[in-house]
């Protein structure tokens, strides 16, 4: 009886340990999974950042020519300006 007893603790202990078991598994498959979805994210982040980035460099290299075309054109204004 006490045998019988002992093998059932012993069953339920071990059921136990295997839910418990299972539960980690279970809890580290979905731990990788969110951190590879974190990683995806990531990486589309820091692709919409540098190209925002590089529009950003564009736009400011277009004013900057702008801002020295109509320099040129100021000054050469003032130039002839004087020559009338």
């Amino acid at each position: 009886m006490l045998k019988a007893i002992n093998a059932r603790i012993l069953l339920a202990m071990l059921a136990a340990l295997s839910t418990m078991g299972g539960a980690v598994a279970y809890q580290r498959h979905e731990t990788e999974k969110k951190a590879a979805a974190a990683a995806v994210r990531t990486a589309a982040l820091l692709e919409q950042q540098q190209k925002d980035t590089e529009e950003q460099r564009q736009r400011d290299e277009a004013f900057r020519q702008q801002v020295e075309q109509d320099k040129k054109r100021h000054n050469s204004a003032a130039a002839k300006e004087g020559k009338t």
